[in-house]
């Protein structure tokens, strides 16, 4: 969602927080501004659209300061307008805020402000006027105390990034649900929404806990508890450098993270064998016994990361003997989910500050389950929450649209099923090592799909302008059907949506017509032959259709349909989506690319999800 950067302690802090935000770019936004605390009081400048319309007005109004806050926003409450943009100011113009996140109780706020005047229809713009009330009551408090009661008072998600003119080397901020870190080195005190902001001062950081707050100053930042005692962040180490965070050549940043899934998914393996044949995660605080008696799994995820959960639950199933949800995180909480500590959580989001999937695992946790993450981002609010972690380390991912994580979700996935299926002893130690060889062969066979994506290319061509396009497949082809069709809707914008290829003749083959287009996920395996069936009712309807096989399929495949995409064998048939959704993926990028979509920065989507 929105992008946060403060600086203090830098002559050219404005051009830092420029700097800073086009790093935050992937996070989906549709309005920028920057405030700098300047001798003379606040000097903010925003816009609506892109950053370019911030940069071109700043050309013309330059900021001089050594302090200052910046921020990408993406609408909630109010429109996409330069008024609506943050920062937002008290009416005096002696506080500013930017926020993250959603304040539910503002309408109540303001209604406690009656006779103050709003420029603006956000939530945010309320959180500047209590500051600043605060700082004007008789006992003088200074700005740090002020946010922290008025933090005190908000009601849900949010991290706040505040300044003063009367504190002019200062900047306070305070997080509830809602991702926010900060830093300082070599006199120059930083915080930000996310490590792609500060990765180029340093690569130390400290992530806020719920409630905590923090004052930055150049000379280092100090953190306090909701109650207003002394407290730590949780400090950790970036394992990645800046230019993962650029191009490198590249024309799109979803390009490169495709090409980057060989590495990406090697990583994720890697280590995972601790020589005797067990399976290891990262962190793990469950006692092995209690993993032992586990009896049933909930993987709970949204958007891209459930897909990857469909295909988990597949492995969990077949390797570990135990039942498997696959639940949407959003409507988890909301029904009566039975939850008991012989229920295992498995949650899964790439950033681990996905709003819906935290909260979620916390309502699972508080019912006495054990929660496992899988995550790419050490030190998120997801890890540290739950009782263990499986890392994906497939580095940072800037483009909305989903790939390299996917897949080393889906990796992150098996290697679990592994893992518990050696705790409840359904698999002897040679048996996953054996696995473990196998799916080691993976980056090799990842490398040569995406290595030519010649036929890739030439079937966008050929169906860029098919306005309406159905997924089907079976098994693990069911996964990739439902993650092709959202990768294609989410780039080029085009209709799309998946079915279980089994469930055509009870409605969806209504919507085949000559001319329709159906995406068919057939990979060599025990429904292989079914699928080849389906392939051919919508056939005989008039659709054209576009198969992703194997290399054992394609023969049986090539009569049925009318281009054929093929990726290697895969190692084992659960391990086959891993391979399947890389047609997939380049197949959205191109048709995108064709049909002129911002590919990295697709319309009213944002990378991650922190607000309900």
């Amino acid at each position: 969602m929105c992008g946060i950067i403060g600086v203090t302690g830098r002559p050219s802090a404005v051009d830092d927080i420029l700097a800073g935000l086009r790093r935050l770019e992937y996070r989906g936004y549709d309005s920028s501004g920057v405030v700098a605390v300047l001798e003379d009081g606040l000097g903010v400048v925003k816009r609506s659209g892109k950053l370019d319309r911030l940069d071109a007005a700043l050309a013309t109004a330059p900021l001089a300061a050594a302090t200052g806050i910046g921020h990408t926003r993406w609408a909630t409450h109010g429109a996409p307008t330069d008024a609506n943009a943050h920062p937002h100011l008290d009416p005096a113009g002696r506080v500013a805020v930017v926020h993250n996140g959603i304040i539910e109780n503002y309408r109540a706020l303001r209604d406690d402000l009656a006779g103050a005047a709003f420029t603006s229809d956000t939530d945010t713009e309320v959180v500047a006027h209590l500051v600043a009330r605060e700082l004007d009551g008789p006992d003088g408090v200074d700005l740090l105390e002020a946010v922290r009661r008025v933090s005190g008072r908000l009601e849900g998600a949010y991290a706040l990034c505040v300044v003063s003119a009367d504190e002019p080397d200062t900047i306070v901020v305070a997080r509830r649900q809602a991702p926010l870190i900060v830093a300082a080195v070599d006199g120059v005190g930083l915080c930000a929404s996310d490590v792609a902001a500060l990765i180029e001062h340093t690569d130390t950081c400290a992530a806020l806990l719920d409630g905590q707050l923090a004052r930055i100053r150049p000379d280092g930042y100090t953190v306090v508890d909701a109650d207003g005692t002394a407290a730590a962040a949780d400090e950790f180490t970036v394992d990645w450098d800046l230019s993962s965070a650029e191009k490198q050549g590249y024309e799109h940043f979803m390009l490169k993270e495709i090409h980057e899934q060989p590495v990406a998914v090697a990583e994720t393996l890697l280590g995972r064998d601790d020589g005797a044949g067990n399976v290891t995660l990262d962190e793990l605080r469950i006692d092995p016994s209690e993993l032992a008696r586990i009896d049933k799994v909930f993987i709970l995820a949204a958007g891209t990361s459930l897909h990857a959960g469909m295909a988990g639950k597949l492995a969990i199933e077949h390797w570990a003997g135990v039942p498997v949800e696959v639940e949407v995180a959003s409507e988890f909480r909301y029904r009566d989910p039975i939850v008991t500590d012989r229920t295992l959580v498995i949650a899964i989001s790439q950033s681990g500050e996905t709003t819906d999937t935290i909260a979620a695992a916390e309502h699972a946790r508080a019912q006495g389950a054990p929660v496992i993450a899988i995550s790419n981002v050490v030190g998120s609010t997801l890890a540290r929450a739950a009782d263990g972690v499986l890392y994906t380390r497939a580095g940072p991912e800037i483009a909305v649209a989903s790939t390299k994580a996917f897949t080393t979700q889906i990796v992150a996935c098996l290697v679990l099923a592994l893992h518990l299926a050696q705790r409840k002893e359904r698999l002897f130690a040679s048996e996953a090592r054996d696995v473990l060889d196998r799916l080691d062969t993976l980056p090799a066979l990842v490398q040569r799909v995406v290595a030519d994506d010649t036929a890739v290319l030439a079937a966008a061509e050929r169906f860029k302008d098919v306005g309406y396009t159905m997924f089907i497949g079976r098994h693990g082809g069911l996964p990739i059907a439902y993650e092709g069709a959202l990768k294609l809707k989410e780039v080029s914008y085009l209709h799309a949506e998946a079915f279980p290829a089994g469930e055509m003749k009870h409605g969806p083959i209504a919507l085949i017509e000559p001319g329709s287009l159906v995406v068919a996920v057939a990979h060599d395996g025990h429904v292989f032959a079914k699928m080849v069936s389906n392939i051919q009712e919508v056939r005989a309807r008039g659709a054209s259709v576009l198969a992703v096989a194997t290399a054992s399929s394609r023969d049986a495949l090539a009569e049925h349909a009318d281009v054929v995409l093929t990726v290697p064998d895969a190692p084992h048939e659960l391990a086959a989506p891993l391979l399947t959704v890389l047609p997939l993926q380049l197949y959205a990028y191109h048709v995108a690319v064709l049909r002129g979509a911002d590919v990295d920065q697709p319309r009213n989507l944002a990378k991650t999800v922190t607000v309900e």
